[in-house]
């Protein structure tokens, strides 16, 4: 036999009767090293060497990192989303690496962690009860066991499987970048997407019932703000004095009031496009005029106990308001005025109000903020039944 060519490889076969090749390849720590890979076949051994020279020849590193994926997530949660993302997708994040993730995949390693795991472990999750982790029965909504008194009989959304299958892609796609694997294997695998309901918009009847009916309520100016600007729950909280200009008629949104580790703090808004300045309507500036009123009124009433905060829609002695608790002012009002929508609903109408009105789409995207034009008739879309009413009726007129 004519002597291997230097870095060719080798294969050779073991004593269980499976093949050894080796061979030299450049790793991503810039050095070269001889790697392993192994097999049931002479065939099947030579084609992994063949990949791997042809990884080679392109100038691909070969990733030669044992860490596993619980340790990567680690780093990749401390070193890139805690530095560059928001602390609510932060948050968020290393809650589902928790939770999730590092329970059911930690201790596989992120160079041979195989798209068929990924995609079994993802099923069995999603097929569980969350609180006995037994499989779930779909037929009778509950657990497919009897013997646990106090379970919770609650199986994973689609929504949270979608979830926890966008931080994992998302880490080994920065895993990627870093040269560490070859491949993203997430990529790989699908799952179940999820439905979303964009709730219910107000009728115009229905919007100047909510604005005359709210006008003795501490927050109108805030339901006002909600319905005309469509501004999203975080924003309208998050919104100082020093941002609005009532001389101008003009409203800058550059901050958002989260809850983020136990504490409350002013983040940049959700996406770029939501740092906007809007024009501001009488309605709305009259709205906000009586409200610096009642303000100035409930500082003087608390006296020293007032906490001076900047922000426009606070509690009674300054401080903000609990993003949760706005519920507790919103959920009277809309029983009393027979409305069933939520509060998030005010921003979903105020697009339907506009478009129905006939605003340019890309005009009322600039309005409320959206990120993309398509979430705006997305919205529309799922909140105008009248008007698709109007149009087919006009449609079946015609036709007959």
């Amino acid at each position: 036999m004519a002597k291997r060519a230097n870095g060719e490889g080798s294969i050779t076969i073991r004593k269980d009767g499976t093949y050894h090749g080796r061979v030299y390849v450049t790793t991503t720590s810039g050095i070269r090293k001889r790697v392993s890979v192994y097999g049931k076949t002479r065939d099947e051994v030579r084609q992994k060497i063949t990949e791997l020279q042809a990884q080679e020849n392109k100038g691909i590193p070969v990733p030669d990192t044992n860490m596993t994926l619980e340790d990567y997530l680690t780093y990749w949660l401390a070193t890139v989303v805690k530095v560059h993302r928001r602390p609510k997708t932060y948050q968020g994040y290393e809650s589902v690496a928790r939770v999730h993730l590092i329970p059911g995949l930690g201790r596989k390693k992120i160079r041979t962690l195989r798209a068929a795991e990924v995609r079994t472990w993802l099923a069995r999750v999603a097929s569980e009860c969350q609180c006995c982790k037994h499989g779930w029965d779909r037929e009778r909504s509950e657990p497919q066991c009897c013997a646990v008194d106090e379970c919770c009989k609650t199986p994973l959304s689609r929504r949270m499987v979608q979830s926890i299958h966008a931080v994992l892609r998302n880490a080994l796609q920065n895993a990627v970048r870093e040269e560490l694997i070859v491949r993203n294997v997430a990529q790989l695998v699908q799952v179940p997407t999820p439905t979303y309901d964009t709730g219910k918009g107000l009728s115009v009847a229905e919007a100047r019932l909510l604005i005359r009916e709210s006008a003795d309520d501490r927050l109108h100016a805030l339901y006002v703000l909600a319905l005309v600007l469509g501004m999203r729950r975080g924003e309208l909280l998050g919104l100082r004095w020093d941002a609005v200009d009532l001389d101008r008629e003009t409203l800058i949104v550059e901050r958002a009031l989260q809850r983020v580790g136990g504490e409350l703090k002013l983040v940049k808004p959700k996406t770029l496009a939501s740092v906007r300045t809007v024009p501001l309507p009488p309605v709305v500036v009259k709205a906000l005029i009586e409200h610096r009123e009642r303000q100035a009124q409930e500082r003087a009433a608390a006296g020293m106990e007032w906490k001076e905060s900047g922000l426009i829609f606070t509690s009674r002695i300054g401080t903000p308001l609990e993003p949760d608790n706005l519920r507790r002012s919103w959920h009277p009002l809309r029983s009393r005025l027979g409305l069933e929508i939520r509060f998030h609903d005010l921003r979903h109408s105020a697009v339907s109000l506009l478009l129905d009105l006939g605003v340019p789409p890309h005009i009322v995207r600039q309005i409320v903020g959206h990120s993309d034009i398509g979430v705006t008739m997305k919205v529309y879309a799922h909140a105008s039944l009248d008007e698709q009413r109007k149009a087919l009726r006009k449609l079946g007129d015609t036709l007959s």
